[in-house]
């Protein structure tokens, strides 16, 4: 019998093997100062592309000031215990109705953590003679949720409506033979690519297929749509979502989430999800720190102007110098290059080190082989300058990896891995 370790001993997995070279670095960074459009990487100012603070609130002084009167009125502990057992106060109500309200649902319920939220929901929401479909490019929590279910499950290939009404057909069939039901997930907003959620179509096949729509809309909330509410808002078939999630941790720059739908269906969740049932309520400070964020989204629809005149202005401007921006239709902005991971190290460390640009590096398994993401996030916090700074920054680094540069600066790390 082998040891249990012995595989970790053996294989570090894809990423794990480049430790050595990348921590500190290339994966967990150390940015340092107050999260804004510039903050510090190992002691040198950097423009930053790789902070969810969406629509500036971190750090606005409304946000502030009621994040430190909450801690002093409440401290960091407060409420001690789960939701139904102790945790439950008149501001998890209050920030519930008017979620609820926001996002046009009958009902919400706040959950502690986002993760934990939505792969507690799937599993509440399905029994083993249910059967789940789902985009293949789904989050990891989505994937993570779907894992827990003991029915059939089926991808789908990433926004192809062929391939989703193929395996809504697959699904009806066996529900129609275990006797259960279907629950369709999709992603309001795609994290990597950026593209959203095809909800319109999705939604017009409830025509003929008979399904409940899950949207995990993480990258939407705050960002899409008239007021704010999201991509259903935006694609015109919010009403038409049956569970829709959303977390804190992007727009509302916090910690937390929540899901909202009709009252039956909040009502029948809450005693079901266990991420909630058995783990601790969302403290207090950060409950009414989600009040005054709400507020603010809801009274200051200056901040996502903003925010889509950065966006505008940096997606138009790198197509405008011929880089694959892939088919985005939101926030996340992709750069799709080709090279190898060591040459994706190279270039990541010169954007840094030469030009003052961070920005998150994506590869293998995250995305195919030979391919290289520069994932940005532009915040209503960045400048036109910032934009500016950065378009000339990529296309210096895009020639330096046409010409080999990269590559050349890669092989010595190649050798020092012994490859």
């Amino acid at each position: 019998m082998k040891d249990l370790f012995s595989k970790i001993y053996r294989d570090k997995g894809p990423l794990g093997k480049w430790a050595d070279q990348a921590e500190g670095y290339f994966v967990f960074p150390k940015l340092e100062g107050q999260i804004s459009n510039r903050m510090k990487f190992q002691g040198r100012e950097v423009i930053t592309w790789s902070i969810n603070d969406y629509l500036g609130l971190a750090n606005h002084p409304e946000v502030r000031k009621a994040d430190e009167e909450a801690v002093k009125k409440w401290g960091s502990a407060y409420p001690m215990g789960a939701r139904m057992m102790s945790g439950h106060t008149d501001l998890h109500e209050q920030l519930q109705n008017e979620l609820a309200e926001f996002v046009s649902k009958e009902a919400a319920y706040v959950l502690n953590f986002g993760y934990q939220g939505i792969l507690s929901t799937i599993d509440a929401l399905v029994g083993k003679d249910d059967v789940i479909v789902y985009d293949v490019d789904a989050h990891a929590c989505i994937i993570d949720g779907v894992r827990l279910h003991l029915g059939k499950r089926f991808t789908y290939k990433h926004n192809d409506l062929d391939s989703i009404e193929l395996n809504l057909a697959r699904a009806e069939k066996i529900a129609e033979q275990t006797g259960g039901g279907v629950l369709f997930i999709s992603e309001g907003v795609f994290g990597m690519r950026g593209e959203q959620g095809k909800l319109k179509e999705i939604v017009e096949l409830k025509k003929k297929y008979n399904f409940r729509l899950l949207v995990d809309d993480a990258h939407g909330f705050g960002t899409l749509g008239k007021t704010g509410a999201g991509a259903g808002e935006e694609q015109g078939v919010q009403d038409q979502i049956d569970v829709y999630f959303a977390t804190f941790a992007k727009s509302m720059a916090s910690t937390g989430a929540f899901i909202a739908a009709d009252k039956e269906i909040i009502d029948y969740l809450k005693y079901n999800l266990r991420s909630q049932m058995f783990a601790k309520s969302l403290q207090m400070s950060l409950v009414e720190g989600a009040l005054k964020r709400l507020d603010l989204i809801r009274k200051s629809p200056e901040f996502k102007n903003k925010l889509w005149d950065n966006v505008n202005a940096l997606q138009n401007g790198l197509k405008a110098k011929g880089f694959d921006i892939g088919t985005t239709t939101s926030c996340v902005t992709p750069v799709y290059l080709k090279g190898s991971i060591p040459e994706a190290m190279a270039l990541v460390k010169d954007l840094r080190e030469n030009f003052g640009i961070f920005c998150s590096i994506v590869v293998y398994p995250v995305i195919p082989k030979g391919l290289i993401l520069l994932r940005m996030i532009p915040t209503a916090t960045h400048t036109m300058e910032d934009i500016e700074i950065t378009l000339d920054a990529f296309s210096a680094i895009r020639e330096r990896l046409e010409n080999g540069t990269y590559k050349k600066l890669s092989q010595a790390l190649m050798e020092k891995m012994g490859e």
